[in-house]
């Protein structure tokens, strides 16, 4: 079976992976593990980490928690979204400010994910503190992808996001703002380009 999962064709792959959560064996957790870290293509990922969700958390979490630490961008990227679908807060130590920022956007983004899927009762202040500061960071997807995590956590996010809504950085205002809006009504989407016109028109006037 580790060897189907090596298999060239990404096909191979799949079934392999689907097979292997079928009939869970927590003897292939390990390897698992590796071609989450090493798979190129997205759908069996996916599989990689429905398998993974078949085994017993006291056997993945640990080993996930240690991808979080100390693997590649890609590894610990994985282990977070597998995290976030197992839904089990003893992970949620691993959640830290340094990985809420990390360098690598696809990381930082599985980060968000996980974080406001683990975060325990009480925590989500904290928690969108850490979110907070990455306001303003990166493209329209990964934009839209914090806003959609702070969201995800209420009202807590208003006092930050007002905040926020008032930097000397034009991005984190504009994100600020767009990340309100979407918070008053979930369903009219990530308007960053309206919220940065609409910032960039207060700015011309308040200047004026």
């Amino acid at each position: 079976m580790n060897a189907a999962l090596e298999h060239s064709n990404p096909s191979a792959r799949l079934r392999a992976a689907l097979d292997i959560g079928t009939t869970p064996d927590p003897r292939l957790l390990g390897a698992l593990l590796q071609r989450c870290a090493v798979e190129p293509d997205f759908q069996v990922r996916e599989m990689l980490t429905w398998a993974l969700t078949r085994l017993p958390t006291s056997l993945t979490v640990p080993r996930l928690i240690d991808q979080v630490r100390s693997g590649g961008a890609q590894a610990r990227s994985q282990a977070l979204h597998t995290l976030s679908k197992v839904k089990d807060q003893a992970a949620w130590p691993a959640i830290t400010e340094q990985l809420i920022s990390d360098s690598d956007d696809e990381v930082a983004r599985s980060a968000w994910r996980a974080a406001v899927v683990l975060v325990p009762a009480g925590s989500e202040g904290q928690l969108a503190r850490m979110l907070a500061t990455q306001l303003g960071r990166g493209e329209r997807e990964i934009q839209r992808s914090l806003s959609r995590a702070l969201v995800t956590l209420g009202s807590v996010i208003e006092p930050l996001t007002r905040e926020a809504a008032s930097s000397k950085n034009d991005r984190v205002r504009a994100h600020a703002q767009a990340t309100e809006a979407m918070l008053l009504d979930p369903d009219a989407g990530f308007a960053i380009s309206e919220a940065k016109r609409v910032d960039a028109l207060g700015v011309e006037g308040s200047a004026g």
